[in-house]
């Protein structure tokens, strides 16, 4: 990981945006497709980060092919073969698992294509950039405002992501790292699991059974918080059990404008899907980009949410 202050990493990628957003674009004669496998068909995360993708493509003049993964490692390292087959000049993709899927990135290599991460990232050598968020200081993030919300102390439970996505796992440790500053906070219940609102459900349903006191659940994304929000609802503990989230779509933003759910974090997968297309195409021009290049993220919860709000 680079060694970059935060602010840092929000100049360079506005950097790297404002370097493209002229549209300039691969020789005319040339037709570019470029291949897209993201985690999830059908997560709201990703359906935004898709069309920022769309968008970005169209702008340049590029076509975009996709592939479907959902969280089916096998699937999506066919679904990249797939798209090397097909003779896309870059692969964008946000890997299922950091080392599950490795074989897709050796086959980019061997077809000598560029493979840029974008979100969730991979251990593997032939990644050639990952566009990420620093996740480290995004747990202790939300961390800090946990604590402070629940008055620095009281239980909490941890639904944490998939047990084999870094991304997830650092911003754990990011998160734990900062409660281990409130020694009256305690974490009560961790577990790891899909992103998905029915697990959501069913892991704060445990939690709240074993600790009928909970304070807080953090939660890994927007899905899981929605979920997690859903239980703490069924148990009567609206209003003493508050839940944040994480990614800022529409759904969670709603959620809290209604009391719902407390926290998200805006990582803007829009501009998170232009980003990445920006990046893929600083460097098939043979502009050097650094090896990770991170997003902005900001706090969401009730003093800010009115701004946040999707235009009707």
């Amino acid at each position: 990981m680079l060694k970059l202050r935060p602010a840092v990493y929000a100049l360079a990628a506005l950097a790297t945006v404002l370097a493209l957003g002229s549209g300039a674009a691969p020789a005319a004669d040339q037709k570019i497709t470029i291949g897209v496998s993201l985690a999830q068909d059908d997560n709201p995360f990703y359906i935004v980060m898709l069309k920022g993708i769309r968008a970005r493509a169209g702008e340049l003049g590029w076509d975009v092919a996709t592939v479907s993964a959902n969280e089916d490692k096998v699937k999506q390292i066919n679904g990249v073969q797939d798209l090397i087959a097909r003779g896309v000049k870059g692969i964008l993709i946000s890997p299922i698992d950091a080392v599950g899927v490795n074989a897709a990135y050796d086959a980019a290599k061997a077809a000598n294509i560029p493979i840029v991460s974008v979100a969730r990232g991979s251990t593997s050598p032939n990644q050639t950039i990952h566009v990420a968020m620093d996740e480290k200081q995004i747990g202790r993030d939300i961390a800090a405002w946990t604590a402070k919300a629940i008055g620095g102390e009281g239980k909490v439970a941890m639904l944490i992501g998939p047990s084999g996505a870094p991304t997830f796992r650092n911003l754990a440790e990011g998160y734990t790292e900062t409660m281990a500053k409130f020694p009256k906070i305690q974490i009560a219940f961790k577990a790891d699991g899909p992103l998905t609102r029915e697990r959501g459900v069913k892991q704060a349903e445990d939690a709240l059974v074993a600790n009928p006191d909970l304070k807080a659940i953090y939660t890994a994304n927007d899905d899981v918080a929605l979920g997690a929000a859903q239980a703490v609802i069924a148990a009567g503990r609206a209003g003493k059990t508050i839940v944040t989230g994480m990614n800022g779509v529409p759904p969670a933003l709603h959620a809290i404008k209604d009391g719902k759910i407390a926290m998200t974090v805006e990582l803007n997968p829009f501009l998170w899907g232009r980003l990445g297309v920006d990046v893929l195409a600083t460097y098939l021009k043979g502009e050097k980009v650094e090896s990770r290049v991170f997003i902005k993220h900001v706090l969401i919860d009730k003093t800010n949410i009115d701004a946040k709000l999707p235009k009707p």
